[in-house]
């Protein structure tokens, strides 16, 4: 491990504005995935920011009838929270599904919308990872790609997010709230917060420099049944091949999100409209324009079997 130096954060902004004066700076909440990228060298921060003295670690209602979730908020704790358990039911069985309970006591709601891919290209620092080294190429394109992206992909990275909540979050039309260097605070929809790779993988989304994610809003519940299924290669400490986040209602309508086949969670509204003729069309709709590899295109069939699966469960 490279050296660094560490600071504890005083304030939010005064958290933003040192990353933004301190050259490859990082905060650091639960540590869970950057340390190690850190240990392997993916990450060299010459600057730690401690944000855990923040104490952004509440769960507390809003005005609207939803609830605002601290950046801080640990994952066991927000999928054990009644709330959550009660009107997000689709969050908290997303959380459940991810990691260990031992990294689930120590992951922060923020970090775990800023973990970073999982593909093993991207960890090996011997091979090229337009991630990792822009402009030095993907070596996944032509290697072994089953577990990675068969939407939203592109000639410079076919990578996946690997975050459960994050799709949850999609699902339930949540916004990230941040600060700024400047103290400017600013609303980002989770529809936003993820970039497509396109010719800048490295970009993984659209916080500026410095700029800290302080909560997660969530609107007021839509009810219905909240489901989320996980396919993956075993039946813990996993990520996902496909994952489907949905909230069903009982006409048939509801929203889907899918995990496991995308470089961010992928919605797309208007394939939600066909929910009610069935798996095949809805999946159609949203694997519309897929670009597979000979590892991946099972993915395809998965996300239909998976969906219907989803469906015939809310559905009863």
């Amino acid at each position: 491990m490279r050296a660094f130096t560490y600071e504890r954060a005083g304030s939010s902004q005064a958290a933003a504005a040192a990353a933004a004066a301190a050259p490859s700076a990082k905060f650091i909440a639960g540590g869970t995935n950057l340390l190690d990228l850190m240990k392997l060298q993916i990450e060299v921060p010459t600057h730690l920011i401690d944000v855990n003295p923040l104490k952004l670690d509440r769960i507390e209602p809003t005005q609207e009838g939803g609830l605002r979730i601290g950046a801080l908020v640990r994952n066991t704790a927000l999928a054990s929270d009644e709330r959550v358990r009660r009107d997000y039911g689709v969050l908290s069985r997303a959380l459940l599904s991810g990691a260990s309970g031992q990294l689930r006591n120590r992951a922060t709601t923020a970090g775990n919308l800023l973990q970073r891919t999982r593909c093993p290209y991207f960890y090996d620092t011997a091979q090229p990872c337009n991630k990792r080294q822009p402009g030095s190429g993907c070596s996944a394109i032509d290697g072994f790609s089953r577990q990675l992206g068969v939407v939203g992909v592109s000639e410079a990275c076919i990578a996946t997010h690997p975050s459960d909540m994050a799709v949850a979050m999609r699902v339930l039309d949540a916004k990230v709230e941040t600060v700024k260097p400047d103290g400017a605070t600013r609303t980002i929809p989770a529809e936003e917060l993820h970039r497509l790779p396109e010719a800048t993988p490295h970009l993984e989304t659209v916080l500026e420099r410095g700029e800290l994610i302080t909560a997660v809003t969530l609107p007021k519940p839509v009810g219905g049944t909240h489901i989320y299924r996980k396919v993956r290669d075993r039946a813990s400490y996993a990520f996902a091949l496909v994952s489907v986040a949905a909230i069903v209602q009982r006409d048939g309508s509801g929203r889907v999100a899918l995990g496991g086949v995308a470089p961010k969670p992928w919605r797309i509204e208007q394939a939600e409209a066909e929910l009610s003729r069935g798996a095949k069309a809805a999946a159609a709709a949203l694997l519309d324009g897929a670009r597979t590899t000979r590892d991946n295109a099972f993915k395809l069939p998965l996300v239909e079997r998976t969906l219907g699966a989803v469906l015939s469960e809310a559905r009863g």
